[in-house]
């Protein structure tokens, strides 16, 4: 347990190599161009500035966590590491073809875990010869101060290597979860998910106003943001992949998305990231 390789150097494969290299670890992060690269390393130069700024790291201790980070374009570079954790786009296709590769590439101890939210660990783990040891290590956004980490298992993930991946979570300083049967949204975005849904089912129906019905929720229900704030913070096409992953699974009507929510989608109304979801910004 030396060294972790993360696939996809966007704002939560950053995130997830940053805390791993902030535990202790060596780490590989890899994408498919080095400019991304690149740019996944200043998401975490300006995240450890900013604990810098807030007085919980040292100048020497950013200099020692930056130089545990190699940023790599190779997937030879994963010969020798113990754990990857991929974190690119939420594809099937593209998750099952990197697992392949990976499975030829990596040692036989290798632990292959995916940051996937809602996409099947026993399909992606299908595509190796090590299903044991294939997990969902699902981060959540902001990664480095979101505390929880769901470890799910596919219908041939091995209890030890849940059990690997809990040592890795603990070592890193995150709490981690084991979803025990996967299931698209594992446990908290399946909860969450149709919350936001059912929100924006109150809002297109005109019966409140999404400054009221954010605020009925953090003053009535003790919610921290409004389900409207945080789909816009999730990002809204981001919530609505999620929403029909659960209606395509489970066939529900519960989970089905209002017309507007994929009106909104039309018009490039992505949420915070774009500047404009249910506010602007």
């Amino acid at each position: 347990m030396k060294r972790v390789a993360v696939l996809g150097a966007g704002l939560m494969g950053a995130g997830i190599a940053q805390v791993f290299a902030q535990g202790g670890f060596g780490v590989v992060l890899r994408d498919l161009q080095m400019v991304l690269v690149n740019d996944g390393i200043k998401t975490i130069e300006n995240n450890l500035n900013k604990m810098i700024n807030k007085g919980l790291l040292t100048l020497e201790e950013k200099e020692v966590i930056l130089n545990r980070i190699q940023g790599s374009t190779d997937l030879a570079e994963l010969q020798d590491v113990d754990l990857v954790v991929e974190s690119v786009v939420e594809n099937i296709a593209v998750k099952r073809q990197i697992f392949a590769e990976l499975d030829n590439i990596c040692a036989e101890h290798t632990i292959l875990a995916t940051n996937t939210t809602t996409l099947s660990i026993t399909e992606i783990a299908s595509s190796t010869k090590r299903k044991d040891r294939v997990l969902g290590m699902h981060f959540f956004n902001p990664v480095p101060s979101m505390q929880l980490v769901e470890l799910v298992k596919g219908i041939e993930t091995s209890d030890y290597t849940i059990n690997i991946a809990k040592d890795y979570v603990e070592k890193i300083g995150k709490h981690g979860v084991v979803v025990q049967r996967e299931s698209p949204g594992f446990i908290v975005n399946r909860i969450l998910a149709p919350y936001l849904n059912e929100a924006i089912f109150v809002y297109a129906e005109g019966v409140a106003d999404k400054k009221d019905i954010d605020t009925a929720m953090k003053y009535g229900a003790g919610m921290p943001l409004g389900p409207l704030e945080l789909a816009d913070i999730i990002g809204l096409d981001i919530l609505y992949s999620m929403v029909v992953a659960l209606y395509d699974e489970f066939r529900d009507s519960k989970y089905r998305p209002h017309p507007l929510f994929s009106t909104m989608l039309r018009a490039g109304y992505y949420g915070k990231k774009a500047g404009k979801g249910f506010y602007e910004y």
